[in-house]
């Protein structure tokens, strides 16, 4: 099994590929809908280069995954679905976070927040069989009440829950997140799977300028994680984080990507001039 990554500047999110070069089948987790939000494009760079590295090598991609509903970029999965064929996966707790956004937006009796959206809803313990190797759900809320952590062989695919040990966790301060949660989450990783785990996240923010990184070991997350080791007790942690997250402001693309996220991907429909359209609450979040 191999992992490749691909990192979109700017959002500095990484896209994962996960293949079997020998069988050529492979899943994309987490993929980027590239968008700018002054002029209100979108547009598939990102995607396309996992796409044409997958084509390259014969590449079959039966599934295309997000780690939760990101708020700080859309989501490419209907890309996938039409170039390859693939089923589009999250976890089953994206209904609470679609409640949650739905009335947000006031998407009407037209959203059904059920997940009807995605193919496959994945619980705790839910396995996909990817032909070559098998993909297993790790239920890790915190940063999200939905959040999901992949594991295939000896890596894990963590979302937003864990980011390099320099730079620390996600934070918590979205609807249905908890510091306690994700306390707890993360150290059942540290408790139960070997320090050997590979460790890939959905973001590197290069702190300090340093160069791109975006795997660690269990091992180095749990001995020097800048935030959250396995010796921080769950009240350091829970108020360090809320501290932490009172001070942080709201993402630059929420407002666009949640209610794109929530969909599966999908943009709103057109509007009787062709033009598709995203709201924007008026007061809704507060700043920092």
């Amino acid at each position: 099994m191999d992992v490749e990554g691909f990192f979109d500047p700017q959002t500095s999110t990484l896209t994962y590929l996960v293949y079997d070069a020998d069988a050529r089948v492979g899943v994309v987790i987490d993929p980027v809908l590239d968008f700018d939000m002054a002029s209100g494009r979108t547009g598939t760079r990102s995607a396309d280069a996992v796409a044409t590295f997958a084509e390259g090598r014969g590449l079959r991609i039966p599934y295309v995954l997000d780690t939760h509903a990101h708020a700080d970029h859309l989501s490419a999965i209907p890309y996938f679905k039409e170039r390859f064929g693939a089923r589009s996966g999250i976890g089953a707790g994206i209904t609470e976070v679609q409640r949650v956004f739905g009335d947000t937006f006031n998407l009407g009796p037209e959203f059904v927040p059920d997940g009807r959206q995605f193919d496959v809803l994945l619980e705790e313990g839910s396995v996909l069989d990817v032909e070559a190797f098998e993909l297993r759900a790790l239920h890790t809320p915190g940063h999200t009440p939905a959040c999901l952590t992949y594991r295939v062989e000896d890596a894990l695919f963590v979302g937003d829950t864990l980011f390099q040990p320099d730079h620390g966790t996600a934070r918590c301060d979205f609807p249905g997140g908890s510091a306690a949660a994700l306390y707890d989450s993360i150290q059942r990783l540290y408790d139960t799977l070997p320090g050997s785990t590979r460790v890939f996240t959905c973001h590197d923010y290069q702190p300090g300028g340093r160069e791109l990184a975006f795997e660690s070991s269990l091992a180095e997350q749990r001995d020097g994680n800048v935030q959250l080791r396995a010796s921080t007790t769950r009240e350091e942690f829970v108020a360090f984080r809320t501290e932490r997250d009172a001070t942080l402001g709201v993402p630059a693309l929420i407002l666009p990507s949640m209610q794109v996220n929530i969909r599966a991907g999908e943009l709103p429909a057109p509007e009787s001039n062709g033009v598709a359209y995203l709201k924007l609450p008026l007061d809704r979040f507060g700043g920092a």
